[in-house]
């Protein structure tokens, strides 16, 4: 069974349509990655598998049954900006959702219970490579050092499907190279299903074991907001990734001459 069922799927603002015709089965274990214009519907699909945004018609569904409306813990979210709580440390950020699971009333544990939470936060901190700064607070932490927090919060409380929304595009392109490091291996060892945007081509090659292509198919200028995205190209990347790369390249060149 797929972990991930989609078919016929729309989403729309009154009039305007955003996505139509949406079909596409995802397995457990598998890295999509999301490209397409901007405004294309990419981070709204994105809010729906999160349960952000609720579809309007078509079949939505998690494990078989129907998605659930709100996000829950079996779901993971990592934006381009840096979601900690600048009040609390390293290690409190991380523990939070914990806590928060742990005792929804307080928002607080006590006792062996906070004690586990602590150690299980630390774990985490040590698999993203920031225990040494579990003391220190978000400000004191450079920007990668920081997504690296984002990441750990996330993954904490185990989630089945880990979804980043361009996480990497306001880092340095050595930060960057890092933290694609960071996130295969996070992916590989914890048996993820991760669906990540970006605008980066290279990046979703590179990371992707299957690239989604959201685009406009049909358009009317006296009605430009009548049709929505769909799927133009569902690519299995695996193997072929260098030679795709170099076909993209090579399609670049030739537009700009």
């Amino acid at each position: 069974m797929s972990l991930v069922t989609i078919k016929k799927l729309w989403k729309e603002y009154g009039d305007n349509v955003v996505l139509e015709n949406i079909n596409i089965e995802i397995k457990e274990g598998e890295f999509c990655t999301l490209v397409g214009p901007s405004g294309c519907g990419k981070t709204t699909f994105l809010k729906m598998l999160l349960g952000q945004e609720t579809h309007t018609r078509g079949t939505f569904l998690l494990e078989g049954k129907p998605f659930p409306s709100e996000p829950g813990v079996e779901r993971g979210i990592v934006f381009q900006r840096y979601s900690v709580f600048p009040h609390l440390s390293v290690l409190e950020n991380v523990m939070l959702g914990i806590e928060l699971g742990g005792s929804k009333f307080f928002g607080k544990l006590f006792g062996k219970q906070r004690a586990k939470a602590k150690e299980r936060a630390m774990e985490m901190l040590e698999s993203v490579g920031i225990a040494d700064s579990a003391d220190k607070y978000p400000s004191e932490l450079s920007g990668g050092m920081q997504q690296r927090l984002s990441i750990a919060q996330s993954l904490v409380k185990k989630p089945k499907i880990l979804l980043l929304d361009e996480p990497f595009g306001a880092l340095d392109p050595g930060i960057r190279a890092d933290m694609h490091e960071l996130i295969l291996d996070l992916w590989r060892k914890n048996n993820l299903t991760i669906v990540m945007v970006t605008h980066d081509l290279h990046e979703s090659f590179y990371l992707g074991t299957r690239l989604l292509v959201f685009d406009k198919v049909h358009s009317d200028p006296r009605f430009p907001n009548a049709y929505g995205a769909q799927i133009t190209y569902d690519i299995p990347v695996g193997d072929t990734r260098e030679t795709v790369l170099q076909e993209i390249d090579k399609s670049i060149i030739k537009e700009k001459k």
